[in-house]
């Protein structure tokens, strides 16, 4: 990668770019969330492409000369087809999730229309129906929860649903670590003639991989980000599936007036373009092995740290990622003290959680990153040795629940682990491995 025109035009700018990429590449990364984006991802992203407006649809613009863009959207449109089998209609042009999902609700759905969705606190996302989002003003929300051994309960889904007949069905969470029941949901909504929509935000990469059970077959809409863990650009699709439309053939024609002219306007050109560039590589063989291993370093990692006698979620991940009780609610010490030693994730509420959002008493993390810069299960080994040694380096720090007792010990924790010393070589030791694994190479 060369910045030499942003260093000579802007080098404050460029300083802070460095610095992150210096940062990316010397740390190691477990949000489950974020993935890395291949070279020529980031090329499409840089091209002329957004310097052109292109309002509507292809072969429907407004502004002259996008015969090209068009070329761009309808390749992007045909290769998200050839990813997710049993889709009939894609929408490459949402800008990110809140628009996306919300044009689902926009599509198909009337205000004080019933939908049905996981509780928040229970990994669901505030676009659903939270009240700290729009969607809580607009629609009447009803909520379904997981059981005790954090599966989705599906006795209390299909009860609530033929209680309250809502209009849509969600199917998604940030943090479930089983695979999703799309054939059961299927059974449910078509029980009460509900839309089934399955958000695949965070799994939609094992999916198109085989890695994950597809929801096409089960589903009438899709919608999935662009970037968690795909090694795209940051972005949207929603999808239409083949079952729905034999139901309702304007249903792909409501979501594309949804989308646009009702909730924004003119596409990015140049994420159009990454987009189709990004979906070309899915179709490799090369990332169905790569999301393969992704699974086998989130297993063995999940074993590690098992036997290291940490609490894992449901005991289990089928996925990318799995939760970590960190003991004596010690999250706000345990994320702080890995970023001194280079290890990144975030916090978590788990279900019933005894503590508040703010301060959860879990951890989330996941194989993604380290996977996509060549990290295997050797790897794995040692990272959870690492959790182990931090975890046991702050063993003395817990949650207070007195507000000015707290903020005298999270001071005191603070001037603690800027002079550990432990922390110091483990840092030393990430670094010295993440020099063996570089994600772009790139040196200022």
């Amino acid at each position: 990668m060369n910045f030499d025109n942003l260093k000579n035009t802007d080098s404050v700018c460029y300083d802070l770019l460095v610095k992150e990429i210096d940062r990316q590449e010397t740390t190691i990364e477990l949000i489950p969330s974020e993935c890395i984006a291949s070279l020529s991802t980031i090329e499409a992203l840089w091209t002329p492409f957004t310097n052109k407006y292109s309002e509507w649809y292809a072969r429907k613009r407004y502004y002259g000369w996008n015969q090209i863009v068009d070329e761009v959207e309808e390749l992007a449109i045909e290769r998200a087809k050839k990813a997710f089998p049993w889709v009939a209609h894609v929408n490459v042009q949402p800008y990110s999730w809140s628009p996306a999902n919300f044009s689902v609700y926009n599509a198909v759905c009337e205000p004080g229309d019933t939908v049905m969705w996981l509780r928040l606190t229970e990994w669901w996302h505030l676009t659903h129906g939270w009240k700290a989002s729009a969607t809580s003003k607009f629609f009447n929300t009803v909520l379904y929860w997981l059981r005790e051994d954090w599966y989705i309960d599906l006795e209390e889904v299909e009860k609530l649903a033929l209680e309250h007949k809502p209009k849509l069905i969600w199917v998604w969470a940030t943090a479930y670590s089983r695979e999703f029941p799309f054939e059961e949901f299927s059974k449910i909504a078509e029980k009460v003639g509900a839309y089934l929509v399955a958000d695949i935000a965070h799994i939609s990469w094992l999916v198109i991989s085989g890695v994950h059970i597809s929801p096409a077959k089960y589903v009438d809409i899709i919608t999935t980000t662009t970037h968690k863990t795909m090694r795209w650009p940051r972005w949207w699709m929603v999808m239409v599936t083949e079952k729905w439309l034999k139901k309702d053939p304007e249903l792909a024609s409501k979501v594309d007036k949804s989308i646009f002219p009702w909730l924004q306007w003119w596409p990015h050109n140049h994420q159009t373009l990454a987009i189709a560039v990004a979906l070309w590589e899915a179709l490799k063989p090369e990332f169905v092995e790569l999301n393969k291993q992704i699974v086998k370093n989130a297993k063995h990692l999940a074993s590690k740290l098992i036997d290291y006698g940490f609490d894992i979620i449901s005991w289990w991940t089928d996925n990318h990622l799995l939760l970590i009780n960190v003991w004596r609610w010690r999250w706000v010490f345990m994320q702080e003290a890995l970023d001194k030693a280079w290890i990144t994730l975030n916090k978590n509420t788990i279900p019933k959680d005894p503590a508040s959002p703010f301060y959860p008493s879990w951890i989330r993390l996941g194989t993604p990153i380290t996977t996509m810069r060549g990290m295997k299960e050797l790897e794995m080994e040692k990272i959870a040795d690492w959790i182990k040694r931090v975890d046991d380096i702050i063993k003395d720090y817990v949650y207070i629940e007195d507000k000015d007792e707290r903020l005298n010990n999270l001071k005191e924790f603070y001037e603690f682990i800027d002079k550990n010393q432990e922390l110091e070589e483990i840092k030393k030791e990430i670094n010295e491995l993440c020099l063996k694994f570089p994600i772009y190479n790139y040196k200022a």
